[in-house]
């Protein structure tokens, strides 16, 4: 999952991504409104951590511009930011299409969990656990087994099958992947996406008959159900 922190606070910005990165997230980091907005513009996001005052242009508007001009690929989910605490103020935040509202100073442990929540919505799983075939990944402990056995995963391996277990059954293009999973320092002309799926690949194959990341030739992967291929 892609996320987009924005805050002219720079040392809690990179702090945060810093958090967010060490939990397998792509995090790209702007100081300003005017330069968020710009940015979604041509990179998909799935949230946005949102400071509510900045000196350019404060949070509610970036939010508002969101949500009434949504750039291609949807609108994404929006975690707004912000010293201010009164009931008023959060309506105000909530109602300009804000997701969420937390007040600072807050605990990264209840950030994140503010995060799963928000990227939990929407998808067939109201838990933090995903379950695809004998795969199960417990976002919030980070761990990944399959048929009870655990699996040693990479935090970007990590990344990759959550993002596929929260698509399972869609071909995801490796533009797609890149975009979503990696952050803007990813090199495009690389090959690291067929790289990190590919030793993905190998570790599940070793916990399963069937292999999980099929390549749809000329569109990408899918990570397909075995248990229910089987059985269907």
């Amino acid at each position: 999952m892609r996320i987009l922190v924005v805050d002219d606070e720079v040392d809690l910005a990179e702090a945060v991504a810093t958090g967010l990165r060490r939990e397998g997230y792509a995090v790209d980091v702007v100081n300003g409104g005017q330069e968020a907005l710009e940015r979604v513009q041509f990179q998909p996001y799935d949230l946005i951590c949102l400071d509510l005052t900045m000196p350019d242009m404060d949070g509610l508007e970036v939010c508002t511009r969101l949500r009434s001009n949504p750039p291609i690929g949807g609108a994404p989910r929006i975690l707004m930011l912000t010293a201010r605490d009164a009931v008023d103020e959060r309506i105000i935040g909530l109602d300009s299409g804000a997701d969420d509202y937390l007040v600072k100073p807050f605990a990264f442990g209840e950030l994140s969990a503010r995060i799963r929540v928000l990227l939990r919505r929407g998808v067939d799983h109201a838990s933090s656990v995903l379950t695809v075939g004998p795969l199960l990944l417990d976002t919030a402990r980070h761990e990944v087994s399959s048929g009870g056995e655990a699996l040693d995963l990479t935090p970007k391996e990590f990344a990759l099958l959550r993002y596929f277990m929260t698509h399972a059954g869609n071909v995801l293009s490796q533009e797609h992947l890149l975009e979503h999973v990696w952050d803007e320092n990813a090199d495009p002309f690389t090959n690291t996406v067929r790289v990190t799926v590919g030793t993905l690949r190998r570790k599940l194959h070793g916990m399963s008959a069937e292999p999980m990341i099929e390549t749809v030739i000329g569109s990408g992967y899918r990570l397909v159900d075995t248990v229910a291929e089987g059985t269907s």
